[in-house]
Formats: structure tokens, C-alpha cells, sequence
């Protein structure tokens, strides 16, 4: 007969995503995932596997989350300049209350574990389709109703505005000076011009 689990596995990723963010992949070691977890070595291994297991899931909780807050503002019926400032606001809000300005978990794993990973390279890859994707529909539907400008291709501007928001997640990690991110995003929405 089968254990039942003594744990949260939700609130475990959770502290998962915690520990890997605040230490990388390559700094973190078991004994910090049992201490940090809160549950036995055995139950991490038995309900994970390995630490590699544990982080890919710990990815895609992050992602899964940050993925549902996205499409709930890019799905609004707001105007798309009014989005675009709405959704870089909310990823610079996130990371302006960061105490340990640990930056983006994505982008971190993106320069620590994707170059040398391919299951993570590919949720990365994924990842920022994804975003692309939410920046790609807000304009292209301002463009189709005149608030967002044609002189810029609709994937272009989306392009550009997601290199932004990457950019935005690593300066984040040397400065937490909001007046730096107000002008970031100003300026990106004078793209849509």
C-alpha cells in the first residue's frame, strides 16, 4: 500500500523555487533542499527523484504562475498601450520588492542551466514564445483598431518589447531604484507610437 505524502507538494515547490532562485542550480545542494524543504531526504527523493527532477518542476511552477498572471492582464479588454504599461509594471513591481534582488528565476536559469540543459533550454525557449506571444496579440490588436502605430511590424515591436522586459529582469538584480524602470517603460511604450 502506497504512502501518503505528509507534505504539501505545492508549498514545497514553492520553497523549491526559493532556495534555487536564491542559490542557483550549481549552488544548491541537497542537504539545502532537505533544511530548506522541510521534509526528508527520502520523501524528496521518493516524490522527485533527483535535484535535476526537482528543479525542472520548480521551473515549470514559476513559469505556470508567472504565465497565468500574464494572460490574465493581456487577455483584458484595455486598451493595448494601457496593457503593455500594466504588464511591464507587473514584472518590474515583482522585482522591485525583491529584498535579494535575485532577478528573474526564468532568465536565471536561462544564463546558469539552459546553455548546458536541454530540457530547460527548451522551457526557456518556450517561456519566452510564450511571452512574446501575450505582447505579440496586445499590439497587433491596438494596431487593428488604430492605437498602436503600423510603422513597425506587430511582431517586431513584441520582439522588442520582450527583449525589454529581459533586460528589465536583469537590471533588476543591481538596482531596485524604481524611477530607473519608469523611464525603461516609458520609453518602450513611446514604441507603440
Amino acid at each position: 500500500m502506497a504512502r501518503t505524502k505528509d507534505f504539501d507538494e505545492k508549498e514545497v515547490l514553492d520553497k523549491a523555487i526559493d532556495i534555487f532562485w536564491h542559490k542557483g542550480y550549481n549552488g544548491t545542494s541537497m542537504q539545502d533542499l532537505v533544511d530548506g524543504l522541510g521534509i526528508s531526504r527520502s520523501s524528496l527523493y521518493d516524490t522527485y527523484g533527483d535535484k535535476h527532477t526537482l528543479f525542472i518542476k520548480a521551473l515549470e511552477s514559476y513559469q505556470n504562475e508567472g504565465s497565468e498572471k500574464i494572460g490574465a492582464i493581456a487577455n483584458s479588454v484595455a486598451p493595448a498601450k494601457e496593457t503593455i504599461r500594466k504588464l511591464l509594471e507587473l514584472i518590474t513591481g515583482e522585482l522591485l520588492t525583491d529584498q535579494k534582488h535575485k532577478g528573474c528565476f526564468m532568465v536565471n536559469a536561462e544564463v546558469e542551466v539552459a546553455p548546458h540543459d536541454k530540457e530547460v533550454s527548451r522551457m526557456v525557449c518556450a517561456n519566452d514564445q510564450q511571452v512574446e506571444a501575450a505582447f505579440y496579440q496586445v499590439i497587433k490588436r491596438g494596431q487593428d483598431c488604430g492605437e498602436v502605430s503600423n510603422r513597425q511590424d506587430a511582431r517586431a515591436l513584441a520582439r522588442f518589447i520582450f527583449n525589454t522586459v529581459k533586460g528589465i529582469r536583469v537590471t533588476a538584480k543591481s538596482t531596485t531604484d524604481k524611477g530607473v524602470f519608469d523611464d525603461i517603460i516609458r520609453l518602450t511604450i513611446t514604441a507603440l507610437e
